[in-house]
């Protein structure tokens, strides 16, 4: 069982607010997705997650306990560029992070448990669809391919939380496709719980059980950087009635993470849309609207 709690999250660089009052609950096994427009303080949040960063005030828990300040392997992460040590093979991209974890030379697994090790890797590699590929160095395989080995390159150190950033931002549609039905596999197989950012409304519903769209509620023009950013939204869907994958609209495709009021739009067009499949709405937006 895993849970996050982000409780009263703030984070300034100098006397620039980034985020405030950002508060939520993670149950075990949630797929979140974290939308917002350029500069809202997506990747800020999940380096927060990653303890890449420290809030300024407020804290992160897992299962209870606050995270420490150095990122741990019970945080797995994979970025928008790909993560891989082009100098090895995908066998041994997959293996180093086990062996770098042990510590010095003499306590690298050896032997019997380097063959374990071994076998945990090219199954891993298997399970992504990469079995054949894994004396290639990554100069060798594609965008999505690339990928797909930084997702088991950070599976094998069996992580509570798997973070992506913008992921699959790079890849062409059918290979993103491709690498949805992959992930998606993996969250429900391994029961993990997996927070993702994202600037693809579409890729948001169609994967998550938890949507959270983080923007500024104040805005004053004469100070644009006066306020930060909290959640403005929080849906919570069933992932028996998300969107199919296949399904892709013009609204996606005119959305723009640089243009705030076109995602807030398209956003809210697509929670109209999902219908049944919203079971529940939250967020500082709905909050303002209420009173």
């Amino acid at each position: 069982m895993t849970e996050i709690t982000v409780d009263n999250v703030f984070k300034s660089y100098a006397m620039t607010p980034v985020l405030e009052r950002v508060s939520v609950t993670l149950p075990d096994h949630e797929f979140c997705t974290i939308l917002g427009p350029s500069g809202a303080g997506k990747s800020t949040m999940l380096r927060i997650l990653l303890s890449m960063e420290t809030p300024t005030s407020g804290q992160v828990l897992i299962d209870g306990v606050p995270i420490d300040d150095e990122p741990q392997p019970d945080r797995g992460v994979v970025f928008q560029r790909y993560s891989v040590f082009p100098h090895m093979t995908a066998l041994k991209n997959v293996m180093i992070g086990p062996e770098l974890k042990a510590g010095n030379w003499f306590t690298r697994p050896l032997g019997a448990k380097r063959r374990q090790l071994r076998n945990r890797a090219a199954s891993l590699l298997e399970e992504v669809g990469l079995g054949h590929a894994i004396d290639k160095f990554p100069s060798q395989l594609s965008g999505g391919m690339q990928q797909r080995l930084a997702i088991a390159q950070a599976m094998i150190m069996e992580p509570k939380v798997l973070l992506l950033d913008e992921p699959f931002g790079a890849l062409d549609p059918a290979t993103k496709r491709s690498m949805h039905g992959l992930i998606l596999d993996l969250w429900e197989r391994n029961k993990m719980t997996i927070v993702m950012v994202t600037h693809d409304i579409q890729e948001a519903f169609t994967l998550g059980t938890r949507i959270l769209m983080i923007d500024k509620v104040r805005d004053d023009p004469h100070a644009p950087a006066a306020y930060g950013s909290t959640i403005t939204h929080d849906l919570k869907l069933d992932p028996n009635r998300r969107p199919p994958l296949a399904v892709v609209t013009e609204d996606t495709m005119d959305a723009s993470e640089d243009d705030p009021h076109s995602m807030r739009a398209i956003f809210a067009r697509w929670t109209e849309n999902a219908g049944d499949a919203v079971l529940e709405k939250g967020g500082a937006a709905l909050k303002a609207h209420a009173d």
